[in-house]
C-alpha cells in the first residue's frame, strides 16, 4: 500500500513539473504562436476575409480639394504686384475603390488594376464644381518653360502661334474642368502636328484627368505567402521593377506599399515606404505618436520626416532626385517633371508646409501652414499592418520661368505658383473590421496571461500537494519500520532472553546460583 501511495505522489510531481514547464513555454513562445497565426490569416489568398477586404475595401475614402483662385491676374502680368490668391473649397468627392482584373501568380504575387470612382458630394462641399476659377494656364506655361533652352526662332514661332490661338498665361475654367479635363488649344494643336510617337497620352488637360475609373497600369504586389516581410509591397508597377528617372538604384526603388496594407509586426523604429506614381518616388514614413482609433484600436501614426523634400545641402540623400542640377528644386519641393511629361510640376505639402518660407511670401493669400491641417500621415495597426486611417495631403505647384522671346510670358517672373491642394483619406474603418482588430489586439495578451498564470498556479499547487504526499508517505514508512522492530523483540523475551544484560532468566532466579 505504501509503495502504491509513493508511486501516486511521484506521478503528481511529474504532472506538476510538466505544467510548470509548459507555463514557461507559454510565457516564452505564446506571442510567437499568435504572430504565426496572424501571418497565416492576413496572407492574400482566394476566399479569405482579408483578401475580400483588400480587393473591395469596406470604406469610402473622401477627397477634399482646395483651389487657389487668382484674383489679380492682369496686375500680376503687368509686374505691378504679387499674385493674390483666394483659397476656395473644399470641393468634396466620395470615392469607391476596387481592385479589378485580379490574378494570382506563381511567385507569391498578385496582379491587379486599381479602380477608383469619384462622386461629387454637394452637401459636404463649400461651393459647386461649376464655380469658375482663374488659374495659371498649365499647358501653355509648361510649353514656354520647355522652350527656354530651344532655338530662338522656335520660341518666336511659339509666340506667334499663341497670338493666333489667343492663348493667355491664365485661364478661367470651372472647378470640374480644372480637375477632370477641358479641351486646351495647345493640346489640340499638338494632337494634329506632333508625330504619333511623341504625342501625349491624353487629349484634354485636367489635374485629375484619367483618374476617375480604372487605371491602365497593372500593379503586382507580394501576397505574403512566401515571405511575410514583403507582404503588400510592390513587385512591379506597369511591368517595371524600378523607375528610370533618378541617379541611383536606391532612389529608383518602387518596392513600397500602396498605403493600404503593410508588412506586419511594425515597431516604432520601423520606416514605412509608400509609392505613388504621381510622386515619382518612394515616400518614407516614420513614427510620430501613438493613436487610438474608432473602436478602441491602438495604432501608430507615421508621417514623412521633416527633411523629406529638403534640398541636398540639408539632406544629402535627396541629391539623387536632382539629376540635371544644380540648381535643384527649392527646399520643401519635389520636382516631378520627369514623370509628368516634362511639365514643370513641383509637389509640396499644403501651404508650403516644411518648405522655404520665401515660397509662401512670393504670393498673397496663403496662410501659414498648420501641421494638424497640412501634415500627411497614415495610422497603422502595428501587429497586422492594416491602415486604420490616413490623410494624404499634397499641394500641386507650377514652377514658371520667364522667357523673354515669348511676349505672353516676357514679364512673368520666376515663381513657384500654387495651383491647388487636396487631402485624400479615411477617418476610420467599419465596425466589422475594427472589431476583428480589437479582438486581435486585446485577446492574445489576456489569453497569454490567463494560460501562463493558470499553468503556474496549478503546477505549483500540485507540486506542493505532491511534496506533502511524499513527506506523509515517508512518515508512514518510518512508523512501519519501528513497529516491525518491536514485534521482532517480543519472541526473545518468551524464550527467557533479556537483551539488557545478556543473561537468561533461569540463571537470575536459581537459588543455588545466588548462593
Amino acid at each position: 500500500m505504501a509503495k502504491s501511495n509513493k508511486k501516486c505522489c511521484g506521478f503528481v510531481v511529474v504532472v506538476s513539473l510538466g505544467l510548470l514547464i509548459f507555463g514557461a513555454i507559454v510565457a516564452a513562445f505564446f506571442t510567437s504562436w499568435v504572430d504565426l497565426f496572424i501571418e497565416g490569416e492576413i496572407v492574400l489568398k482566394n476566399g479569405s476575409q482579408t483578401f475580400d477586404w483588400w480587393r473591395k475595401p469596406p470604406v469610402h475614402p473622401v477627397m477634399r480639394v482646395y483651389i487657389y483662385n487668382v484674383t489679380n491676374a492682369d496686375a500680376f502680368l503687368n509686374n505691378a504686384e504679387k499674385p493674390i490668391l483666394n483659397e476656395l473649397g473644399p470641393y468634396v468627392y466620395v470615392e469607391t475603390w476596387e481592385k479589378v482584373a485580379v490574378a494570382f501568380n506563381d511567385n507569391g504575387t498578385v496582379s491587379f488594376q486599381q479602380k477608383k470612382v469619384f462622386k461629387f458630394d454637394a452637401e459636404q462641399s463649400v461651393g459647386d464644381i461649376e464655380d469658375m476659377v482663374v488659374v495659371p494656364n498649365i499647358p501653355m506655361l509648361s510649353a514656354t518653360s520647355q522652350s527656354k533652352h530651344a532655338a530662338r526662332f522656335l520660341r518666336l514661332a511659339m509666340a506667334s502661334i499663341m497670338d493666333i490661338l489667343k492663348i493667355k498665361p491664365f485661364v478661367e475654367v470651372s472647378v470640374g474642368q480644372l480637375l477632370w479635363g477641358y479641351e486646351d488649344p495647345l493640346l489640340k494643336l499638338a494632337k494634329d502636328v506632333v508625330p504619333k510617337e511623341q504625342k501625349l497620352p491624353y487629349e484634354e488637360f485636367g489635374l485629375m484627368y484619367g483618374k476617375n475609373g480604372t487605371a491602365k497600369e497593372v500593379v503586382t504586389i507580394f501576397t505574403g505567402a512566401s515571405d511575410i516581410t514583403r507582404y503588400g509591397l510592390i513587385d512591379r508597377f506597369d511591368g517595371k521593377s524600378a523607375l528610370p528617372h533618378w541617379k541611383t538604384d536606391e532612389c529608383n526603388r518602387i518596392n513600397g506599399s500602396d498605403g493600404s496594407i503593410f508588412p506586419p509586426h511594425i515597431t516604432k523604429n520601423t520606416t514605412l515606404y509608400v509609392y505613388d506614381k504621381d510622386m515619382c518616388r518612394l515616400l518614407p514614413l516614420r513614427y510620430l505618436r501613438d493613436v487610438v482609433t474608432n473602436g478602441g484600436v491602438n495604432g501608430y501614426r507615421f508621417t514623412p520626416p521633416e527633411n523629406v523634400f529638403a534640398e541636398p545641402a540639408i539632406n544629402p540623400e535627396n541629391d539623387c532626385f536632382c539629376p540635371t542640377g544644380p540648381p535643384c528644386a527649392p527646399h520643401g519641393l519635389m520636382n516631378v517633371s520627369f514623370c509628368q511629361y516634362d511639365s514643370p510640376i513641383m509637389l509640396s505639402f499644403p501651404h508650403f508646409y516644411l518648405a522655404d518660407p520665401k515660397l509662401r511670401d512670393a504670393v498673397i493669400g496663403v496662410d501659414a501652414p498648420d501641421p494638424e491641417k497640412h501634415r500627411l500621415y497614415i495610422d497603422v495597426h502595428p501587429k497586422m499592418g492594416t491602415a486604420l486611417g490616413a490623410r494624404a495631403r499634397v499641394q500641386i505647384n507650377l514652377a514658371v520661368s520667364q522667357v523673354v522671346d515669348i511676349k505672353q510670358v516676357a514679364t512673368f517672373p520666376d515663381i513657384v505658383f500654387p495651383i491647388m491642394w487636396f487631402e485624400d483619406g479615411i477617418d476610420g474603418l467599419p465596425e466589422e473590421v475594427t472589431g476583428l482588430l480589437a479582438l486581435a489586439q486585446n485577446v492574445p495578451p489576456v489569453a497569454r496571461s490567463a494560460l501562463m498564470y493558470g499553468l503556474f498556479i496549478l503546477g505549483g499547487l500540485l507540486l506542493i500537494l505532491a511534496v506533502g504526499c511524499l513527506v506523509r508517505s515517508s512518515g508512514r514508512q518510518e512508523t512501519l519500520n519501528l513497529e516491525g522492530t518491536q514485534h521482532y523483540a517480543k519472541p526473545n523475551e518468551k524464550n527467557g532472553k533479556n537483551h539488557s544484560n545478556g543473561k537468561s532468566l533461569e540463571t537470575r532466579t536459581n537459588p543455588a546460583f545466588e548462593q
